[in-house]
């Protein structure tokens, strides 16, 4: 992709994080977000056919990202994930990445629709990743399964978001080892 259209792309996506900070998609004109990008209409119309179109883009960016992210350590032990090691977890580093658009997904006064299109989001790409793993669940052991697992992600970044993302990727990193150990653990 050539250098400028990448740069438009990014000062469109900035622009539009800076305006979901303070409305919704809905809420949002191309010409706020020309204006903030620094761009003309016309240029926006080159690359974008609407607001919900940026967005789209972008949140597609960010969960191939976070697919990639998901699926390392396990690609990586071939599924066997108590080889797992802190270093082969990238999941917090992609959440590091995308921080500008997390903290807008976590904002309480941001209303729950990117919440709910993220956890939707990862609730898919686990299902198509671990579905030859699945097969012996009945259908409603298989939704509670994908529930299960999308909210223990969610909820480990979410409370990283409630420490203000002080945590470095790395510290994230062995928290979650120490998780995983734990789970195994028989608190009986």
């Amino acid at each position: 992709m050539d250098l400028r259209v990448k740069k438009t792309h990014n000062n469109i996506q900035q622009a539009l994080l800076v305006l979901l900070k303070q409305k919704s998609l809905e809420d949002i004109s191309i010409a706020e977000l020309c204006r903030i990008a620094e761009i003309n209409r016309g240029t926006f119309y080159l690359h974008y056919k609407n607001v919900h179109a940026v967005f789209e883009r972008y949140f597609n960016e960010i969960v191939d990202d976070l697919k990639t992210s998901y699926e390392l350590p396990y690609d990586l032990t071939r599924d066997n994930i108590s080889n797992i090691t802190p270093e082969m977890i990238k999941i917090f580093h992609h959440v590091n990445k995308y921080e500008a658009f997390y903290r807008i997904v976590f904002d309480e006064k941001i209303p729950l629709n990117y919440y709910k299109m993220l956890f939707e989001t990862i609730r898919s790409f686990i299902k198509s990743y671990h579905n030859h793993h699945l097969i012996n669940l009945t259908d409603d052991e298989l939704e509670f399964f994908l529930s299960y697992t999308s909210n223990s992600i969610i909820g480990v970044i979410l409370q990283w978001h409630y420490n203000d993302y002080k945590q470095t990727p790395k510290q994230l990193n062995e928290i979650l080892m120490k998780l995983i150990k734990l789970k195994q653990f028989d608190l009986n």
